[in-house]
């Protein structure tokens, strides 16, 4: 089911006006391009363009009969740059910082322009992906047919901008950067609820530590063997810099120009991208747009959950993706 990764290649001019060689990867699945409605899907700070199939991050809501069904739409991944999906260490960015959210969504409007894609049925994405989701859309307001935010924001808030700033003194600081900056992560990706439900204080005799400190060695030990410390840094640079009014006036000036179906997901526990932030924007652009909706997940499990709440996210996406007119 995985497709072939495969690259666009592109200089891309940042605004410090630094011009930086990009190689963008890809990955399509389901049907063949331009012959289905195309469902982009953008990947979160640690994830890839490896949706569905073998290793597949998304494998419960995409594939063949699935929400996002790959024998009716055509699926296509990016990979943000410098993500370090693709193995080659020649196309990490060691000046992240040059680069913002608002940057990647324009290296994905030059790429859809190369790939001769003017109309996109929709995009979706969780976390740092949904946040892409809103850039992509506020850039280009009429490629889109359905926006779907999940668990995700228009903007960085200044609790999510703090911890970012957080995980990169850990990265450039701590003796082993990458297991330390997961384990902080981790914590901000779950909540104390779902802690207790998981681990309840319990002790593990053999190792004489908890089990929730074990867990924690888990996620940053595995995340050392799989990923690089150019590659975190970007993403947490990326996820610090949502901002689709960067460049535009206000919210509702930007976001009221959006032609698609905005969609929202929100997660009722999330501590990172808080459902308040989420319930706001969508009662201030009702005002100003009909075709705006939300919808909250419940769960006691936070930002993760839109990792593992996979009935109640089903549920909501088949309203999008299972309409009769897609057949």
């Amino acid at each position: 089911m995985s497709s072939t990764l495969q690259n666009i290649l592109l200089k891309y001019t940042t605004k410090p006006g630094k011009t930086t060689a990009i190689t963008l990867s890809y990955q399509l699945f389901g049907k063949p391009l331009h012959e289905a409605p195309i469902v982009m899907i953008n990947h979160a700070l640690t994830g890839n363009s490896n949706v569905t199939g073998k290793g597949g991050w998304w494998n419960p809501i995409v594939g063949p009969n699935k929400v996002i069904d790959t024998n009716v739409f055509t699926v296509l991944a990016f990979n943000i740059p410098g993500n370090g999906f693709d193995q080659v260490p020649s196309n990490l960015i060691e000046n992240y910082k040059d680069f913002t959210a608002s940057d990647i969504a324009k290296i994905f409007a030059i790429a859809l322009d190369q790939l001769k894609i003017t109309q996109l049925y929709a995009v979706i994405g969780g976390s740092v992906g949904g946040g892409l989701a809103w850039e992509l859309a506020a850039l280009k307001p009429n490629l889109i047919e359905h926006l779907v935010p999940i668990a995700s924001d228009w903007k960085s808030t200044d609790w999510l901008i703090a911890n970012c700033y957080i995980q990169e003194q850990i990265l450039n600081n701590s003796s082993q950067p990458l297991v330390d900056a997961r384990m902080h992560a981790m914590s901000l990706y779950r909540t104390p609820e779902s802690f207790k439900a998981k681990f309840d204080r319990i002790l593990q005799k053999d190792e004489n530590v908890f089990a929730v400190e074990s867990w924690l060695n888990y996620h940053g030990n595995v995340l050392n063997d799989r990923f690089q410390l150019a590659a975190y840094k970007m993403m947490n640079q990326v996820l610090k810099t949502i901002d689709i009014t960067q460049d535009s006036g206000n919210f509702i000036e930007v976001a009221s120009k959006i032609k698609s179906n905005i969609h929202i997901v929100t997660i009722n526990s999330d501590l990172f991208f808080k459902a308040k932030e989420n319930w706001d924007t969508y009662v201030d652009l009702k005002a100003h747009k009909d075709t705006v909706l939300i919808s909250e997940i419940q769960s006691i499990h936070g930002h993760d959950a839109f990792l593992m709440e996979y009935e109640q996210l089903q549920a909501i996406l088949e309203t999008i993706f299972k309409p009769q007119e897609v057949y």
